[in-house]
């Protein structure tokens, strides 16, 4: 249950209420504000390598390098105060020629680009003044060869900076430290081919890398080299896969760039090289409060452009952008709302295990709602987050509690008898679970323990960017190791129905989070019904186990002999003997793990033979799964133990209707 003030708690069990509801529609899809973009410029220059940076005074750095036959001369550019009147379309060239990648990074004042040349030389462009003036050519170093795959750089906050350069089969960083430069360092694996690399500081050196595995398989990767923030200072850690083709196949993955304006976010280049083959960036961005090393990213989605270079992404300021050699294109960072709160009629909240649902009626009697998603009602478009806080007129003022969080689905206008209403109609992550579908192959724990249920859980929640939150947790949840597949295709919660199968637990989305939770019926109860908070109505049943007896068919890949494994609620079975479920699974390896699972089973066979419904005043703070107690002399209840599975508010402003009804289960 969600902490209520004093104040609030109160006035939701007061004798007499006075309800508020506030309701507001955000620009962010779960919880990250969404970049609308524009293209600012349409050049005619020749896409190649190229890449951005913006300073401190809001100035955007660009720069650019010419295909090898017109010399791979570096050419760069600033523009002060960018924005659709700039022109974009003038160079400064460096006299820098045979060029073979080229990178830029800022810090303040300071702007530095980076190259390698047909000589193997690494070398620096550097300006103190946001870019206004460049001191001479700087020699860092030789690269170890002139087959360059990616050149990328980023600065700490301190000003010390990182260079690294993918080459071969090569992953090196070359770093500035304390006013000097260190030796090269070298990545520890060199079984992988790195195609491309962009990298982005925060607390350790953060980096998104496109290539190959060992087995020639095309991958995007997240890595890290630490800095003694998530991982320790000097050492590398594991790749970690983002997106994945098979070996031999039609697409590959190259052209990464990475910026962290809010969170993570980054493009990068699929390549279909079948019929009707395309060049084509993908954006992804990483979710909300995760660390990097969590490897939880959004699922890419394309971009409507061709380009074999990619979109070289920074911010400054309110603005994130994207730049290609004869491109540019921006998008505010800026968060904005539309409070809807006084034109409010009527809200219908319903949350569900598996889904939730939310409906707005607003006032359009003078017509204020006729045109959504234009002028002042841009953010009254599909995709935009609805947030719905449920609170009381308190001795404080209007409270609220944080609420559910909503993504408007549809739209509805009515009009009748001189009244006109438009009705928002909102889904949950439950939906946008439903509308997921995988783009890429994945597969763990084939060989070796690489994530137990619960990691993969969070890896699949993060692909529609909901970050999973642990409240309890079996300890199947965090030590059980599936060999488990998503194929292209899989339904998101599909997969996730099936991971849930492992274990006794339970999640619940509720906003931008997921949150595990594992039921035992020794779990306390958060908060009481039929004394203190009223009880309008109630209903309480009380039934046998659908199931009562569990068999579980596994198997030992060590002396491949099979595991079977029996449970029984012998109490059950002496009304309905012939309740059996049985399971083969290749996964259960022990007899502790089949154990586990029909163990599992029967929990939930207990669980679901108790149910019931409560309406009361609501109660603001109320969440899926919390244990209450309920007090009805009438049915012999007297604090009895019940876990919500279903919560559902009405508001009707007209008729003065403020209230929840409950769904029930047994502990």
């Amino acid at each position: 249950m969600r902490t209520l003030s004093t104040t609030l708690l109160m006035a939701q069990q007061a004798a007499s209420q006075t309800p508020y509801i506030k309701i507001e529609v955000k620009n962010k899809l779960t919880g990250v504000v969404r970049l609308d973009w524009e293209r600012l410029y349409y050049g005619a220059e020749t896409e190649y390598l190229h890449g951005v940076t913006a300073v401190s005074d809001g100035s955007l750095i660009r720069a650019r390098i010419t295909l090898p036959g017109e010399g791979g001369s570096l050419y760069h550019q600033r523009i002060a105060n960018p924005g659709p009147q700039s022109n974009f379309s003038a160079w400064t060239c460096a006299n820098q020629f045979n060029c073979l990648a080229v990178a830029l990074a800022a810090y303040g004042a300071e702007v530095s680009i980076f190259w390698i040349n047909g000589s193997q030389e690494l070398k620096r462009l550097k300006s103190n003044d946001y870019g206004a003036s460049w001191a001479a050519p700087e020699f860092l170093g030789y690269s170890l060869s002139t087959d360059i795959h990616s050149l990328t750089a980023a600065y700490k906050p301190n000003g010390d900076l990182a260079v690294f350069i993918a080459e071969m089969n090569f992953l090196t960083v070359k770093q500035y430290i304390n006013g000097g430069w260190q030796e090269m360092v070298f990545w520890n694996d060199s079984t992988c081919l790195i195609s491309s690399a962009a990298v982005s500081y925060h607390g350790d050196w953060n980096l998104l890398a496109t290539g190959q595995d060992a087995d020639k398989n095309y991958k995007v990767w997240s890595l890290t080299y630490g800095d003694g923030g998530a991982v320790l200072a000097g050492t590398w850690s594991s790749l970690q896969e983002l997106a994945s083709a098979p070996a031999g196949g039609d697409f590959e993955y190259g052209s990464v760039f990475l910026d962290r304006p809010d969170v993570n976010r980054a493009f990068y280049v699929e390549k279909f090289s079948g019929t009707q083959s395309y060049l084509r960036p993908f954006g992804t961005q990483s979710v909300l409060d995760s660390l990097f090393t969590d490897n939880l990213w959004c699922e890419p989605e394309p971009f409507n452009l061709s380009t074999e270079y990619g979109l070289a992404i920074t911010h400054s300021g309110s603005y994130c952008w994207l730049s290609t050699a004869k491109g540019v294109w921006r998008a505010s960072l800026v968060e904005s709302y539309l409070d809807v709160t006084a034109d409010t009629l009527a809200v219908e909240l319903d949350t569900a295990p598996n889904d939730g649902r939310l409906l707005i009626e607003l006032r359009n009697d003078d017509c204020k709602y006729r045109a959504p998603g234009q002028d002042g009602l841009a953010l009254l478009r599909n995709g935009s987050q609805l947030e719905c806080n449920l609170g009381y007129v308190t001795a404080q003022g209007k409270e609220t509690n944080i609420g559910p969080v909503f993504w408007l689905d549809s739209w509805e206008h009515a009009s009748a008898g001189g009244k006109s209403s438009l009705t928002l109609q909102g889904v949950d992550g439950w939906q946008l679970l439903k509308s997921w579908r995988a783009r890429y192959q994945f597969r763990w724990n084939k060989d070796t323990d690489e994530m137990p249920v619960k990691q993969i859980l969070a890896f699949v929640f993060g692909r529609i960017g909901l970050k999973l939150e642990v409240k309890s947790q079996s300890a199947a949840a965090a030590g059980f190791y599936p060999d488990f597949s998503i194929n292209p295709d899989d339904r998101g919660d599909l997969i996730i129905r099936r991971l849930l199968s492992f274990v006794p637990d339970v999640v619940f989305i509720e906003g931008i989070k997921a949150y595990l939770v594992y039921p035992q019926s020794s779990d306390q109860a958060v908060y009481s019904y039929g004394e203190a908070h009223a009880v309008f109505q109630g209903k309480h049943h009380t039934g046998s186990w659908q199931t009562n007896q569990v068999r579980v068919e596994g198997y030992d890949t060590g002396s491949g002999a099979s595991i079977l494994t029996d449970s029984f609620s012998w109490e059950q079975m002496q009304g309905f003997s012939d309740r059996v479920k049985q399971i083969s699974d290749r996964n259960i390896g022990t007899i502790q793990a089949g154990q586990m699972l029909a163990g599992a089973y029967l929990r939930k066979a207990e669980i679901e033979s108790s149910s019931g419904m409560i309406q009361s005043p609501v109660n603001c703070g109320q969440q899926l799964y919390d244990v209450i107690d309920v007090t009805d002399p009438r049915a012999g209840l007297s604090g009895a133990k019940r876990r919500v599975t279903g919560i559902q508010v009405s508001y009707q402003a007209d008729h003065g209707v403020y209230q929840q009804k409950l769904l029930l289960s047994g502990l």
